[in-house]
């Protein structure tokens, strides 16, 4: 364990807070980039470890990178080395990389061929790519999966478009399959498509590129072949899982918080489901105000029955920001339970919030049910280990509203999410180390 995170938590804190660009629309778009040999400029690029490895994979590929700004970066995807994809290099960097699955469908459009390394990454149970395989398989892809050498190798000289109904509606899998299918012959059409902001931005994205893209924002996407596309500039939105967890931040630790630039009206349902929380909070412009609040209820459903907050694909609660709901509950008035539908463990990180003093119950791998401390009780801080990446910062932000000292080890997970976490909120006043 090479990194920490000291923290001496009850204080306040203060000030304004800008979120990064959005992790998870950044590794789709940076993908894009290998569908045209003409430059592409892409800004608000977040410095996190797993945006660099892919921005480094491509470069390793033959793809010119400039980095021309503090977040700016420019792509030409020109001279691609396809013996890349054979090598010992690639999968050792492919594999570590679960974002690198990303960049298949945009090989596969442009070069009709691929291959990827069986992927790594979070610890939440099984995610799998069996939506990003069909898709390609219904376009004509063939997959060979290599036992030995622990590739998947493609074949795809001869994409058609076609109709699919995607299994589940995966973000990257969906992500995936509309690159594939922007150069494939004739049209394809995906319903039960991912409709994520993060997902339009590519579309509108690929569109700017000279895509013919239609049903931009719903679950059925229509898209007509082209021949080739033209390199184009895009700005990344500002990433909504930050600023849910900022919301939640000042919540917790009765803090006066303005996150700023926020793109208000792409958060969906997010900010109303803080509200049910009993968390006041106000748009103000483009930005979100949280004022200092002693004490925060959770809503009831109209018939008195105990407020339920779920994920859901969008425009449905997103999962990542699950966990700093039902981190941000313990402190409430009230109870309310969290039902993690999407993904198995994720909720696994409660005992550590049990030994700080929260009131939990673990109902089963889905499912808990926090019974509010209404600030009765501070949490008290304690020594941890951060699973994975948005549990981390749930983690950070209980250890911000504890008593005393918490130390949070393995925080490379933490990193792997969210750029200069401890420099931005020691701006805000927060009593956080590295060591």
């Amino acid at each position: 364990m090479n990194n920490a995170f000291e923290i001496i938590g009850g204080k306040p804190l203060k000030g304004e807070i800008v979120p990064q660009g959005a992790k998870n629309e950044a590794l789709q778009v940076i993908s894009a980039v290998l569908l045209t040999s003409e430059k592409v400029t892409i800004s608000n690029i977040p410095d996190i470890k797993d945006v660099n490895k892919l921005i480094e994979l491509l470069g390793d590929m033959g793809v010119t990178v400039e980095r021309l700004g503090l977040y700016t970066y420019s792509f030409e995807a020109k001279n691609i080395n396809l013996d890349f994809f054979q090598s010992e290099t690639f999968r050792n960097k492919g594999g570590s990389l679960r974002g690198s699955v990303m960049i298949v469908g945009p090989l596969l459009a442009r070069f009709g061929k691929a291959a990827i390394p069986k992927p790594g990454g979070d610890k939440i149970g099984r995610r799998r790519l069996d939506t990003h395989f069909l898709g390609f398989e219904k376009l004509g892809a063939k997959f060979d999966y290599d036992a030995d050498s622990g590739f998947f190798n493609v074949d795809a000289s001869q994409l058609k478009g076609t109709y699919i109904l995607l299994d589940e509606a995966s973000v990257t899998g969906t992500a995936n399959v509309v690159m594939a299918a922007v150069l494939a012959k004739g049209t394809t059409t995906i319903y039960n498509a991912a409709c994520e902001p993060y997902l339009q931005q590519l579309c509108k994205m690929l569109t700017r590129m000279g895509a013919k893209i239609s049903g931009i924002g719903s679950n059925l996407l229509t898209i007509e072949g082209v021949s080739e596309l033209k390199g184009t500039e895009h700005r990344l939105l500002p990433d909504m899982i930050e600023i849910g967890s900022f919301i939640g931040l000042a919540a917790m630790t009765e803090s006066e918080i303005t996150i700023k630039d926020v793109h208000y009206d792409e958060l969906g349902i997010i900010p109303d489901t803080f509200k049910r929380l009993g968390i006041k909070l106000e748009r103000r412009g483009d930005d979100i105000y949280v004022p200092a609040q002693k004490h925060y209820e959770i809503e009831t459903f109209i018939d008195g029955s105990i407020m339920t907050i779920a994920d859901a694909p969008w425009p449905g609660f997103t999962p990542d920001l699950l966990s700093i709901v039902l981190v941000v509950a313990i402190q409430a008035k009230g109870s309310v339970l969290i039902h993690q539908k999407m993904f198995e463990s994720r909720l696994f990180f409660v005992d550590k919030l049990l030994d700080m003093g929260a009131q939990i119950i673990l109902c089963d791998p889905h499912r808990a049910t926090v019974i509010g401390l209404d600030k009765q009780v501070q949490l008290r801080g304690i020594s941890m280990t951060s699973p994975d990446i948005r549990a981390g910062v749930s983690l950070l932000i209980a250890a911000l509203s504890a008593q005393g000292k918490s130390t949070i080890y393995n925080i490379e997970q933490i990193e792997r999410g969210y750029q200069h976490i401890d420099e931005r909120l020691r701006a805000l006043g927060a009593d956080i180390k590295r060591i």
